[in-house]
């Protein structure tokens, strides 16, 4: 079994125990167990490094997107603050550039680029229009960061046609992306659109999602 695997059942944990702490607004549990989490999933990425067949590209770009993703993690957790929230939006933009560079460094173009990234325009241009009449001033922040993301997404379906990857560790990247992408929509759409009472269990979306492209890179050669 891969040495990454290991700390699932321990990011299970620290992620119920943080979703906990969410629903019952314990600030102090939410400052501890959200950091911790992220960086069990950055573990899980450094444990690739003990594969022998370990991709640079992939292991690398992945540390540097959830580097990117920790900063993010802990700016949001004082998203009551606007400079706070456009921080961490920043810190989530350029984690997701980073993971669309190394996928399209990594994958190979087919036509289910252009399935994939239709499918993800018809979402985002009709999440959009649910969201613009409450956006104000973040209408433009908000349409590069779904396009970013959407990218993103279309970029990780790339990987299922490249050699590089076993289909099965290609699916993780996808699945991955898919789950960070529907748990940003949740974030989007109770803060835009209509408060929604479970929307702290995207949270579940989001590590599953961060993990599943972490394991990814154990799965090389």
């Amino acid at each position: 079994m891969k040495t990454a695997l290991y700390l699932l059942p321990i990011l299970v944990v620290t992620v119920s125990l943080l979703i906990r702490a969410e629903f019952r607004d314990q600030r102090r549990q939410i400052y501890l167990f959200k950091p911790i989490s992220t960086l069990l999933v950055i573990a899980m990425a450094l444990l690739s490094l003990l594969e022998p067949g370990w991709n640079r590209i992939y292991t690398l770009g992945v540390l540097l997107g959830l580097l990117f993703s920790l900063g993010g993690d802990i700016a949001l957790m004082f998203k009551d603050n606007r400079h706070a929230f456009l921080l961490g939006l920043a810190f989530f933009l350029v984690a997701h550039i980073v993971y669309t560079l190394v996928f399209t460094l990594l994958g190979v173009s087919s036509a289910w680029d252009w399935f994939s990234a239709g499918i993800l325009l018809l979402l985002g241009a009709s999440f959009y229009r649910l969201m613009q009449c409450n956006l104000g001033s973040m209408k433009a922040p908000v349409i590069v960061y779904m396009v970013v993301i959407s990218l993103m997404v279309s970029r990780a379906v790339s990987t299922l046609s490249s050699p590089l990857f076993t289909q099965a560790q290609a699916w993780m990247v996808v699945v991955g992306a898919l789950l960070i992408y529907f748990s940003d929509m949740i974030l989007a759409f109770n803060r835009y659109c209509q408060p929604w009472k479970y929307h702290r269990m995207s949270l579940a979306l989001y590590y599953g999602g961060q993990a599943l492209i972490a394991l990814a890179a154990s799965y090389f050669g």
